[in-house]
């Protein structure tokens, strides 16, 4: 996030898009609803089900899967046009506007509504509630990025809260809210394919020969494989041994039978995890670690904000925490780690990582800090970019919809799109083993809208089969107009019913990430 957790209580404006809040991130849902009730703040909800949040919001648009970037466009489009802009903002803290320009010119509201099914009308009304708002924040989450296009609409969302002036000012910005508790640290730290900690490029040679000399070996400037290039280089034969920590691939990824195939061809495959889940029963090797309860460490969270977590409880059996087992077989693989601490490892972090050496243990002993905090004395960052972009001017980039890899058509007439419910977490490999949560969620169910069951002879309960061209998954029906015509909503934290053994592996080509959010499917009563 660009800005804090509390700021969205400060927004005249909020655009929530691609994020059913209330149920994956119930927490701040609750600020966006604060926003509204006690501050009277416009709530602008776009997605395509019937979510929650709808209830609050000033208007909601129901875009047709997939088409985030005309919606997006179209919202410029009508700001630009009736001269909502910042152009005070624009000319002093952009680059790029005119080519901008040039492109959202014919992205009318009447040629947005051709695409995505939003009447021009309410996406005029939307476009004038963030485009005269003091104050707008975007939240975005996974509807706008498990796409072939995912990058494309978060630039978008980049685009419009800089033509208003929204980026670098309390109460504004543009806010990813991550999907899991520590995915923002795990990023910071390092666990993507081309950077080392705090984003310093692999390729970068100043930053390679930093850490070169801090671990004493030499480092690879070439950028490794994301996790879909990893799956498909282990069915080509390049990828012999494959290490898994704290990921359930066998239930989370898209064409599980290809995943499955994937994971049979290794040589060697490691699942380090608090439980045994799906991936778990493919390992030759399962090493069992330690929860946040049983460990010490720090935690990261959606908003910056590096937090302690203290050892509650021992460990059961050998569990160990997660550091003390990679720590243990490098050692034995002939690389010594001889950390002895979580503590020391944070000390080392702040030795090699700009943005976090202010973020030590004794300054976060009672409240977290948010980077960038670069020195002891620096109190934390609450939100970026407020005098200038690290780069200077931040770049508006020009942004063309194109469709989804796979639409709907004769065979496959429907969409499917995945997400999460409250009641069950990820892959529910923890979730599941909660008795309460069980009873509230106890199984899988595929939304349909009343139209298209009546049609498909689909009853309320009943058993269907959902099919694509990867493959068939029967679950019971859940007949709803949460669901908008034409489109089927299935979670995917069940096994029993896994939901991505239909999704399509087709890439984002920036990103990397699969085309979760639309696949074309046919549905019949079983």
């Amino acid at each position: 996030m660009t800005n804090s957790i509390e700021e969205i209580e400060q927004a005249d404006a909020i655009l929530a898009i691609g994020t059913n809040t209330t149920e994956n991130h119930p927490v701040i849902s609750s600020r966006v609803k604060r926003a509204v009730r006690n501050r009277g703040a416009k709530l602008i909800v776009v997605d395509p089900r019937e979510i929650p949040l709808v209830r609050h919001a000033a208007i909601w648009l129901r875009p047709q899967a997939g088409t985030n970037v005309a919606v997006l466009n179209g919202l410029m489009n009508v700001i630009i046009s009736e001269g909502l802009e910042d152009a005070a903002y624009i000319e002093t803290r952009t680059d790029g506007y005119d080519e901008l320009k040039k492109t959202l010119a014919k992205y009318t509201p009447e040629y947005v509504e051709q695409i995505s099914g939003v009447p021009a009308e309410a996406l005029r009304t939307a476009a004038r509630i963030y485009g005269t708002a003091e104050k707008g924040s975007i939240l975005y989450a996974m509807g706008i990025t498990q796409h072939s296009h995912g990058t494309e609409a978060v630039k978008c969302c980049a685009n419009l809260a800089m033509i208003c002036g929204n980026v670098g000012i309390e109460g504004g910005g543009v806010n990813p809210l991550r999907g899991q508790n520590n995915v923002q640290g795990a990023c910071d730290m390092g666990a993507l394919p081309n950077v080392f900690t705090g984003y310093q490029q692999v390729a970068d040679e100043k930053a390679r020969s930093k850490f070169e000399e801090a671990w004493g070996v030499p480092l690879s400037g070439q950028p490794g494989l994301t996790i879909m290039e990893i799956m498909n280089g282990a069915l080509e034969g390049k990828i012999k041994a494959l290490y898994i920590m704290g990921e359930n691939p066998m239930l989370s990824d898209p064409d599980l039978h290809h995943v499955q195939e994937a994971m049979k061809s290794l040589d060697l495959l490691i699942s380090q995890d608090i439980f045994l889940n799906e991936t778990g029963e493919y390992a030759h090797v399962v090493l069992p670690s330690a929860c946040f309860a049983e460990k010490d460490g720090t935690f990261t969270n959606t908003e910056r904000r590096v937090q302690r977590i203290r050892k509650a409880v021992e460990a059961p059996g050998t569990a160990r925490p997660d550091w003390a087992i990679l720590a243990g077989l490098a050692t034995r693989m002939g690389y010594p780690m001889q950390y002895q601490s979580a503590h020391e490892i944070m000390k080392e972090i702040n030795s090699v990582t700009p943005s976090y050496k202010g973020i030590t243990y004794e300054r976060i002993e009672g409240v977290g800090l948010q980077w960038p905090c670069p020195n002891i004395d620096h109190p934390g960052t609450k939100y970026l970019h407020k005098d200038q972009f690290t780069r200077g001017k931040g770049i508006l980039t020009p942004v063309e919809y194109r469709p989804s890899e796979e639409l709907p058509n004769d065979e496959y007439p429907y969409i499917l799109t995945t997400g999460r419910v409250l009641y069950h977490f990820h892959t529910a490999t923890m979730s599941r083993r909660s008795t309460g949560l069980v009873e509230r969620y106890p199984e899988s169910l595929a939304e349909i809208n009343p139209r298209d069951a009546a049609r498909a002879g689909i009853e309320e309960g009943k058993i269907i089969r959902i099919s694509s061209r990867r493959g068939t998954v029967s679950v019971k029906a859940h007949v709803t107009d949460r669901a908008p015509e034409g489109t089927i909503f299935m979670n995917f934290h069940f096994k029993e019913a896994a939901a991505n053994l239909l999704t399509n592996p087709a890439l984002d080509p920036t990103g990397k990430i699969p085309e979760y959010k639309v696949c074309a499917v046919k549905v019949e009563a079983a």
